[in-house]
C-alpha cells in the first residue's frame, strides 16, 4: 500500500476500492474520510490516467453518497490539497450547521480531538458495511 506518513499518523485504514485506500481522519469533530489513489509519484488530479481520473471521480461520489446518507450530513466538503500531504488524497469531510467551524473550513480551525477506540470501530464498521471495499 502506497501511503505518506502524515496519512499513516493521521488515519486510520477503512479499506481499499478498486484505486484508492479509504482513510478516516482520527478527529471526531467531523465525521472526515479521506481517499487515497494507490499510484506512485502522483501529486495532483490531473497526473492520473484518464481511466485513473475516472475511477477517482466514481469513488468519490460513492463515498460522498454514501456518508451523506450515513451521517445525514448538512454539506460534505470535497476537497483535494495537498500543501501538507504531498501524495494525491482527497478530503470528504461531513459538515453540520452546528460543527465547531460551521461555515468556515476545518483546517486549522481547532485541534484534533482523537476518536477512543469505539467510536473509531463503529465508524469503520459502518463503512464497510455500506461500500464494496477490499
Amino acid at each position: 500500500m502506497i501511503l505518506h506518513e502524515q496519512l499513516k499518523q493521521d488515519c486510520f485504514v477503512i479499506g481499499r476500492l478498486p484505486l484508492s485506500v479509504l482513510l478516516l481522519m482520527n478527529d471526531s469533530q467531523y465525521p472526515w474520510f479521506i481517499l487515497a489513489p494507490q499510484r506512485a509519484g502522483v501529486g495532483e488530479i490531473h497526473q492520473l490516467s484518464d481511466a485513473d481520473q475516472q475511477q477517482l471521480m466514481r469513488e468519490s461520489s460513492q463515498l460522498a453518497a454514501c456518508i451523506e446518507t450515513a451521517f445525514k450530513a448538512d454539506k460534505i466538503n470535497i476537497a483535494a490539497l495537498g500543501n501538507v500531504v504531498p501524495q494525491l488524497h482527497i478530503h470528504h469531510i461531513v459538515r453540520y450547521v452546528t460543527d465547531p467551524a460551521w461555515p468556515a473550513p476545518v483546517w486549522g480551525k481547532f485541534k484534533a480531538t482523537p476518536y477512543d477506540e469505539g467510536q473509531a470501530a463503529d465508524i469503520i464498521a459502518r463503512l464497510r458495511r455500506e461500500l464494496p471495499l477490499e
